[in-house]
């Protein structure tokens, strides 16, 4: 179904893979070093099944198919390859057979991988960018072709976009830099784990890259990748625990599985033996018992069933079905180090590691990983200009190439081994940008204090003058206000004795006026109860005027004979209205009043009832109320029997009553208003007169407060002149104490302000030297140390990276106070010593001592005792207990007497694998998970002379070689002398070089607080007084320790000059040392401790 010119290959490619097969197998014979140099028939499967990848549908000729065929040999048979000289070797296999077999030129077909244009593809570099693959493709897509890469380019764009993915879904992100060297191992595990049950061994040393390529191929391939976790107890049967999660998880759910197996999780060699076994068959033989069996078989009858491969359902179908699924479902890919003679014995023990396995040796990073590594990373550092950071790369690289020639020669010259792995390379980056920054920020920040001081006491010299002449310049004005006030304060006092005497005149009248008021009011009062009498009645009968309606008043005409009690109360209105009565007959003939008719007339008038209302009850003459109440109290003229007999004339009624109540009540009340009258215009009379006083005392008040307000005016004027000249005064003390306190500072500080601006400059190429060190050199001898950073300060040099003249790393990093404690606490004082003290203090790494004498030992106990330090022994049952309580309190631990190897369920320690947890720092350790302190440190020492750490081991750890130094020793040994011959001067020795290191703590702290104080003052620092006292008591307490110091100084020389005369027997004592410690490099029985 292949296209014509591809399927014309098939013959063409299995012959030229048999060729290619039978002259590797014959020529790169296995050798002690080269003991995976063994081929099988598996080998050439791999290749056809690896041709075959690549689907009819993705076919573009039979170029490409050739150039699948190179790339599926390169794949099986070159990435195992250790040397250049056989990896050229294959390539002019693959050359020859291409033209003798395929019959087309390699170079014609390989054109677009001709690097250096001269027409050939001839070199190993140039086939190196020769990718077929799925990795352009999404990750976790269910359709991943397997293609060609042409563009390296944009593979690294899709691989950074892949990790990119991978570091937002996982909680332990990779910091990975896509450089070719990567892309190619990436390729190959990913072509590994594509196919069916395919395995891997990747062979390289710690931190290579193996475990971040086969996670990184994991998440785009969509599978799962199943570790295990080494905790303390760790054994066969915990392990095989793990192999049945992980097989049951794999077979029982159909989940595509990688198993990620390293050697340093080898705790017994039957861990190999397994992997062993799934490797060759996927099963691990007697893993699950019969039970386990049955539940497994349980989960996949359904899918055996369906596939039509347990036509019976039986427990032996199902389970095999179950070992065919875990065959295709799970791939191994195991991490081995070459290093040792484990990885020999492994391969000879365990074939399957070899046969089964798609093997990829992990060579050296080659210098252009390295430069893209660099590049990358230092891409990030601020304040670097583009030469100086290229310069800076170029170093790293030659750092790195250059520790691993000095390893070579350090092997050679003392028989000590020492690797320089890719973790070394990525913690000299990591190590430089940290120190960078950091001693960046000291220097700033140091720098801008002593240049705020000196702007202050600067700006304190020059304000004194000044403030003199402010000083002169405002005394007579304050003697001239001081004047105006007390001439203002006497116009003020008789302007306020008037006013007196118009408040006096103006109060009497006041009270006056208050009693004239009181009596009106009192009038008023009487008159008001008095009227409260008869205005409810007149109120209550208006209302009842109000309600009566014109037919009520036309049912009162209508009548013709009313009732006695509507006659009378109409009568009476009559009487009030001053309405003339008729002159009638009554029954005897006799003519007599009668008010009906013309009561008659009188509600028929318009206007009847709002006459009522608007009555002049006032002005009513005496007879008309006194006819007019000789009728109200008649007993047709009560208000409840006029109103059954009519309404219209019960309110008439009401009207009547009200009005002869008024009358009755105006006539008490009339003399009341009259007197009320005449109060109100006394009062008035006297409020007349009040008012005009009133006003004249207002005029004088006025006057007065005018005069008040100018006299605080030249009061505040004068207080403000006041406090200018106290100030001022104060200010001229303060600026003496301080000129007087600090003055002779000033030359100091200008010095130590250029010379961090020197500093700032040189710390790029001091760093970047120091950085080197504290990678790749902390286990080096002294000789070897000191001639490497020579050669390397001066490399810093030749590039142009700006750099002390002289490079000394406790120059660069050291701080005095911090040294001083450590040599108290036990230090050696030779230099190669506080060197590594101070590796020990900046390392990113936890520190392992190499301390044959016990040095670091006895040192690190000494320094941590105020920590309380645990001390423990990897031998110790409990240690994991003990160090999750230190982790957990922050206090420091030692674990002694280490050997060669570390113990695996310390790793995420020594890695520091922490990680967030809401706001706290959290570290998984074994089972537990605890919270990780900052103040938490971990020190590891051996008491091996000359021990074999494997780079396993190594990219965990900073080494160090805490062996003694003749300088040291030497130094140690005379004050043992000392102490035996004269004791006295041994003792007040220790007691100056403590109190020494006390005082110049003191200065320091001392010269800090002053700078603190004056970098954070606002403004004038004059006006501060509390600030200024401060200084002053500090360089008062300065000089006094500065003035102990010199006098301890003195004495220490004096003491020291006795002591010269022992120096020859400390010298000769240590020569000796050496001596015999040098003897078992002729024979190991010459040990002497």
């Amino acid at each position: 179904n292949y296209p014509g010119d591809v399927g014309g290959l098939s013959k063409k490619i299995v012959q030229a893979t048999l060729e290619i097969y039978k002259n590797t197998s014959n020529e790169l014979r296995p050798t002690p070093m080269k003991v995976h140099y063994t081929f099988n028939l598996r080998d050439f499967s791999k290749v056809v099944c690896g041709v075959l990848l690549l689907k009819k549908t993705e076919c573009e000729g039979a170029d490409r198919h050739v150039r699948l065929w190179v790339h599926e040999i390169l794949r099986v048979f070159g990435d195992r390859l250790v040397d250049d000289s056989d990896r050229e070797w294959m390539l002019q296999q693959l050359r020859e057979q291409t033209k003798k077999i395929f019959q087309v030129s390699f170079d014609e077909i390989c054109s677009h991988l001709d690097m250096n244009k001269d027409g050939k593809v001839n070199t190993w570099d140039e086939v190196r960018t020769l990718f077929f693959g799925d990795m352009l493709s999404p990750a976790a897509s269910p359709n991943r072709p397997y293609t060609e890469c042409p563009d390296v380019l944009q593979l690294q764009k899709e691989i950074e976009a892949h990790l990119v993915g991978y570091n937002e879904m996982t909680s332990k992100p990779m910091d990975l830099v896509c450089f070719l060297y990567m892309l190619e191992h990436l390729a190959r595990v990913a072509r590994v784990i594509k196919s069916p049950g395919g395995n891997a061994l990747l062979v390289g040393v710690g931190g290579s890259g193996r475990q971040s390529c086969t996670r990184l191929a994991c998440f785009m391939a969509d599978f799962s990748v199943f570790q295990i976790e080494i905790a303390k107890g760790y054994d066969m049967s915990a392990f095989r625990e793990d192999m049945k999660a992980m097989l049951t998880k794999a077979g029982g759910n159909q989940e595509n599985t990688v198993f990620l197996f390293s050697d340093t999780q080898i705790k017994d060699e039957g861990f190999v033996e397994d992997v062993n076994n799934l490797l060759n068959t996927g099963e691990i033989p007697n893993l699950f018992p019969a039970e386990e069996k049955v539940a497994i078989c349980e989960m996949v009858r359904k899918a055996a069933v369906d596939e039509g491969k347990a036509p019976d359902g039986t427990l032996a179908q199902l389970f095999a079905f179950f070992i065919e699924r875990c065959r295709a479902l799970v791939g191994c890919v195991v991490c081995f180090s070459p290093i040792g003679d484990n990885w020999r014995t492994r391969l000879r023990q365990f074939p399957s590691l070899v046969n089964c396995c798609t093997i990829d040796w992990y060579t050296a990073w080659p210098s252009d990983a390295l430069m893209a590594v660099a590049t990358k990373f230092l891409q990030a550092v601020p304040d670097l200009d583009d030469y100086v950071r290229s310069n800076c790369v170029e170093m790293c690289q030659f750092f790195h190439s250059e520790a691993k020639k000095l390893a070579l020669r350090f092997q050679e010259e003392l028989k000590r081994i020492y690797y320089s792995t890719p973790t070394s390379f990525l913690e000299l980056i990591q190590t430089f940008k940290q120190l960078l920054a950091e001693k960046r920020a000291s220097i700033s920040s140091l720098k801008s204090k002593y240049e705020v001081g000196l702007d202050k006491l600067t700006t304190t010299e020059l304000s004194v003058e000044s403030m003199k002449q402010d000083l002169i310049a405002l005394q007579p004005q304050l003697v001239a206000k001081n004047k105006e006030v007390g001439e203002m304060m006497v116009v003020v006092n008789e302007e306020s004795a008037k006013t007196e005497k118009v408040k006096e005149v103006v109060a009497a009248d006041e009270a006056v006026a208050s009693e004239a008021a009181q009596s009106a009011n009192a009038i008023k009062e009487e008159c008001e109860e008095a009227l409260a009498e008869a205005m409810p009645a007149l109120n209550e009968s208006l209302k009842a005027l109000d309600t009566l309606s014109a037919k009520e008043i036309a049912e009162v005409k209508a009548m013709k004979n009313p009732a006695a009690p509507v006659r009378l109360v109409l009568s009476a209105v009559c009487v009030l209205r001053n309405v003339k009565p008729a002159r009638v007959k009554d029954e005897s003939g006799k003519m007599v009043d009668d008010y009906w008719p013309s009561a008659i007339k009188m509600i028929s008038e318009m206007g009847f009832l709002q006459s009522l209302q608007t009555f002049d009850k006032d002005n009513m003459p005496a007879a008309t109320v006194k006819k007019v109440a000789e009728m109200t109290v008649k007993e047709d003229f009560q208000p409840d029997r006029v109103e059954r007999v009519s309404r219209a004339a019960w309110g008439l009624c009401m009207w009547c009553r009200a009005m002869e109540t008024y009358d009755r009540v105006a006539k008490v009340v009339a003399p009341k208003k009259e007197s009320l009258a005449a109060a109100e215009a006394e009062y008035n009379a006297v409020m007349e007169k009040l008012n005009t006083k009133r006003a004249e005392l207002k005029t004088v008040v006025d006057q007065l407060d005018g005069l008040n307000a100018k006299l605080a005016s030249l009061r505040k004027e004068q207080d403000d002149l006041t406090c200018q000249v106290d100030l001022c005064q104060k200010k001229l003390e303060r600026a003496e104490t301080l000129i007087t306190s600090l003055g002779g500072e000033k030359t100091r500080w200008t010095q130590n302000a250029k010379d961090l601006s020197a500093d700032y400059i040189n710390l790029t190429g001091d760093v970047i030297v120091a950085s080197g060190l504290i990678a790749y050199l902390g286990a080096f001898t002294p000789d070897f140390r000191e001639g490497c950073v020579n050669s390397w300060a001066e490399s810093a040099k030749v590039r142009e990276i700006p750099g002390s003249e002289k490079f000394s790393l406790e120059r660069c990093l050291g701080e005095p106070v911090k040294i001083r404690a450590w040599i108290i606490a036990g230090l050696p004082n030779d230099s190669f010593s506080i060197e590594n003290g101070i590796i020990v203090d900046k390392a990113r790494r936890w520190p392992l001592c190499i301390d044959p004498q016990g040095q670091a030992n006895r040192w690190i106990k000494t320094m941590g005792k105020p920590q309380q330090i645990v001390i423990a022994k990897f031998s110790d049952s409990d240690y994991l207990k003990r160090l999750e309580g230190c982790i957990q309190f922050g206090n420091p631990m030692l674990i002694e007497n280490m050997l060669e190897d570390t113990d695996p369920a310390v790793e995420p320690v020594l890695l520091k694998q922490t990680f967030k947890k809401g706001n706290a720092t959290m570290l998984k350790l074994g089972e537990a998970t605890i919270e990780w302190q900052k103040d938490f440190k971990f020190y590891m020492t051996t008491k091996l002379r000359n021990p074999h750490y494997l780079p396993e081991v190594a990219v965990k750890v900073t080494l160090l070689n805490f062996m003694i130094t003749q300088v040291g020793l030497q130094d140690q040994l005379l004050n043992i002398v000392v102490e035996k011959e004269r004791p006295d001067l041994a003792e007040e020795k220790a007691r100056l070089v403590v109190e020494g290191a006390e005082n110049k703590e003191q200065l320091e702290v001392t010269e800090n607080k002053i700078l603190d104080v004056l970098s954070s003052s606002q403004g004038n620092i004059l006006e501060d007084e509390s600030a200024v006292q401060i200084l002053s008591a500090s360089k008062q307490l300065s000089n006094e320790i500065a003035e102990k110091q010199k006098i301890a100084e003195t004495t220490e020389k004096q003491i020291d000059e006795a002591r010269l005369q022992y120096v020859p027997v400390a010298f000769r004592t240590a020569i000796l040392f050496f001596c015999i410690a040098d003897l078992a490099n002729i024979d190991p029985m010459y040990q002497y401790s």
